[in-house]
């Protein structure tokens, strides 16, 4: 029952119009078929008058031929216009929807330009530019300090005499490599030959400092 008090919106008129314009077009659609039969039937009845010899009949059936010829081209011009109003209609429903499209994003537009304070937001993006600009000079202040307590904490020479305790621990002596070691751009007969058994090759050492953990 409450289907019935309900109130049509465009959208229900349109199709209802819709449904009423293509019976329209098939009633229009239906009568011109019967149109063309008889103008069939008729052109068949003028021609058996005309062989009969009885022309006052075929003047009489000639005329009524086209009364109904004309009568069947009105159908087309109906039909022309049905379609073109249904066209219509469908083109003014997009309309509407479309102004109401419109019109409902204006108003969201107002209310957001209305809660929108531009100095407002401007001083918002400008107070968020400096803290972020103070927060990148503390950082920055930050990391320069934690630089120099840990340069001032020794922890490179730590870390050498470290270094140092293992190579002495798996047998290597560094300084004394150096003073054994041949000078740039001299050559030492044999040592070619000897090198490889004097020394330790470096894929040894790394080897050995792989197994100790030290990388």
């Amino acid at each position: 029952m409450a289907s019935l008090f309900k109130k049509k919106t465009v959208d229900d008129i349109i199709k209802e119009q819709g449904r009423e314009l293509r019976g329209t077009q098939r009633q229009i659609t239906r009568d011109r078929a019967a149109l063309e039969k008889q103008e069939k039937q008729m052109e068949a009845e003028i021609k058996k008058m005309a062989k009969s010899g009885n022309r006052e009949a075929c003047k009489i059936l000639a005329k009524q031929l086209v009364q109904l010829r004309k009568q069947k081209n009105r159908t087309y011009a109906v039909s022309s216009k049905v379609t073109s109003m249904s066209t219509q209609t469908k083109v003014m429903n997009s309309q509407m929807k479309m102004a109401g499209a419109m019109s409902t994003t204006a108003k969201t537009m107002q209310a957001v330009n209305k809660k929108m304070d531009p100095q407002k937001t401007l001083k918002t993006m400008q107070d968020f530019q400096k803290e972020n600009m103070k927060m990148g000079m503390t950082e920055e202040m930050i990391n320069d300090t934690l630089d120099d307590i840990f340069d001032e904490s020794g922890d490179e020479e730590e870390s050498q005499d470290i270094v140092n305790q293992v190579l002495d621990e798996i047998g290597i002596e560094i300084s004394g490599k150096m003073v054994r070691a041949p000078a740039a751009g001299k050559s030492v007969p044999g040592a070619a030959a000897s090198s490889k058994t004097a020394t330790i090759s470096d894929e040894e050492i790394e080897r050995q400092l792989k197994a100790l953990g030290v990388d």
